[in-house]
């Protein structure tokens, strides 16, 4: 499947993809992060902006620093 002249890749086995901030950087994270109270929340925001039907998959509600930052405290858990 293409997508603006991009190739759209599946995310590997136990990870999802999300893209966050004003160009859309794609991040493929494991499914655990699913479980994390703060990765709710923005899934939530996430719902709340742009709806369940976004075409362009789950775009989170936050500049690319914040989620770099989320994710980096995340893996020290």
């Amino acid at each position: 499947m293409r997508n603006g002249g991009e190739e759209r890749k599946k995310a590997g086995k136990g990870q999802f993809v999300v893209y966050v901030g004003k160009e859309l950087r794609r991040f493929t994270l494991p499914l655990s992060y699913l479980k994390n109270p703060t990765f709710q929340k923005l899934l939530n925001k996430s719902a709340e902006e742009y709806g369940y039907s976004n075409s362009r998959g789950i775009v989170l509600p936050c500049d690319e620093s914040t989620f770099q930052s989320f994710i980096n405290s995340s893996l020290t858990l």
